[in-house]
């Protein structure tokens, strides 16, 4: 009998609910309803890749490493966005490497800008953080994004998350060239002390 590899996200009792919210893996009968907002220019502007077309964006991700870092937020029953939850390997020197392997998560967010202001990212931001830390088990959640995508940083920093690195025009965007790049982290000894005080 085939070995099946298990889901990196397995370790989490799915659905989890917040006070507004709830947050499921995603699977491809999703594709639509986040290609209707993650196409939409202010949006697509500050992610990774812009597929031209919907069946562009399905292909990558429906392929299984892709789609199993994919978690969807629901409010009311309606997908309002989505979370990229990634393991990663730390750096370590060679025979350290096994000791630290998944010891760390990195975190990346898209959400419909019908529902922005309404503080949903920040709630399911918050969530993923306490996934990251609780059953999933690491300890450091890392986040990027360009520095001109003021709101994202903002909600990082709402969240307690401290900025690593501000890179001096690093990274290369399709629109704008060469920008600024921010990395934000956090610990998981951190976590209660950042979420209480984020909260306040």
């Amino acid at each position: 009998m085939a070995n099946v590899a298990a889901h990196p996200l397995d370790p989490v009792d799915w659905p989890v609910e917040t006070e507004r919210l709830l947050l499921r893996p995603a699977t491809e009968d999703d594709f639509p309803a986040v290609w209707a907002y993650r196409r939409l220019p202010e949006v697509s502007r500050w992610l990774g890749a812009q597929p031209p077309d919907f069946e562009t964006y399905a292909d990558r991700y429906r392929a299984p490493e892709r789609l199993a870092t994919q978690v969807l937020v629901l409010h009311s029953g309606t997908i309002v966005g989505d979370l990229m939850v990634r393991f990663e390997d730390p750096w370590a020197q060679a025979e350290s490497s096994e000791q630290v392997r998944g010891t760390l998560i990195e975190l990346g967010w898209s959400f419909d800008p019908a529902w922005h202001g309404r503080g949903l990212a920040t709630e399911a931001v918050r969530a993923a953080i306490g996934l990251a830390f609780g059953p999933l088990g690491v300890r450091r959640v890392v986040a990027n994004c360009f520095a001109e995508n003021e709101p994202s940083w903002r909600l990082m920093e709402r969240l307690g998350m401290r900025r690593e690195a501000h890179n001096v025009r690093d990274s290369y965007h399709s629109e704008l060239g060469w920008l600024d790049n921010l990395t934000y982290a956090l610990l998981v000894e951190e976590w209660p002390t950042a979420s209480g005080r984020a909260a306040t």
